[in-house]
């Protein structure tokens, strides 16, 4: 089986001397739900970055499904869905034309995009706002019709930034469910949150990053026996998880 996203030796200095990644390898399983976790600034955004196209990356390579990002950029990048942390579709556009004016750049004509977009509405919820304009919905609707948008061409890849923002629990419930049933279909998911719990419950592999530099990956089990039990030093505990997060990303 091969890889969704296979990254190598990647770095990335910006113009003003920062150095976001510093080396970072990483393999993403095809068919995989992944969590990459990190604090504010370890690097987690510049890595979606490269993978999407929208950062050059400094050195290293990485390949989508066993094409280079730089060698075949259309091809690598046409396997991709992104949900990005930012709300960014036009607000006064209609739902339903947010989703298949998207296919569009696809080249996915607008008679079989239509049909499609429905089905997506109506799988995330939301379909009976599929005529009103986006600024209307609420935070967590929003963040729907963001998903509804990465996955109007089947993507076979799919990368959610903190796509739980400012998401009540109900509705979150909701995404998650009908995310796991993507990943039963084949589809795989690339997950960033600051919702260690979600990721301790949802993820199969998890990779914590920090300061441009992995400090953890493998399976979840394996990165959860990190843990040593130990009561923190302020008495406050959280999830496994979250206290081996706390662990390799403190100071």
């Amino acid at each position: 089986m091969q890889n969704a996203l296979s990254i190598h030796k990647l770095k990335k200095t910006y113009g003003n001397g920062v150095e976001a990644l510093k080396g970072v390898s990483l393999e993403v399983p095809e068919g995989d739900f992944f969590a990459l976790l990190g604090p504010n600034g370890a690097g987690k955004t510049t890595i979606i970055g490269v993978v999407t196209g929208l950062v050059n990356k400094t050195e290293g390579t990485v390949s989508v499904f066993g094409h280079d990002i730089e060698k075949e950029p259309e091809t690598a990048r046409a396997q991709i869905g992104v949900v990005p942390q930012e709300i960014n579709f036009n607000p006064f556009e209609k739902c339903i034309d947010v989703v298949v004016n998207q296919g569009g750049y696809y080249g996915i004509p607008r008679k079989t995009a239509i049909p499609y977009a429905e089905q997506l509405l109506k799988d995330l919820g939301i379909f009976d706002k599929r005529d009103m304009t986006g600024w209307t919905l609420s935070g967590g609707m929003k963040r729907r019709l963001l998903i509804a948008r990465a996955l109007i061409h089947q993507p076979r890849f799919l990368i959610l930034d903190e796509p739980t923002a400012g998401v009540d629990v109900e509705l979150r419930r909701g995404m998650w469910d009908y995310l796991k049933t993507l990943t039963e279909k084949g589809v795989t998911i690339l997950l960033t949150t600051h919702y260690l719990e979600e990721a301790e419950q949802l993820c199969k592999h998890v990779a914590i990053i920090n300061k441009g530099e992995i400090a953890a990956s493998g399976t979840m089990e394996e990165v959860l026996a990190l843990h040593d039990g130990a009561t923190p030093k302020d008495g406050y505990r959280g999830g496994r998880l979250e206290e081996v997060f706390l662990k390799l990303t403190r100071e």
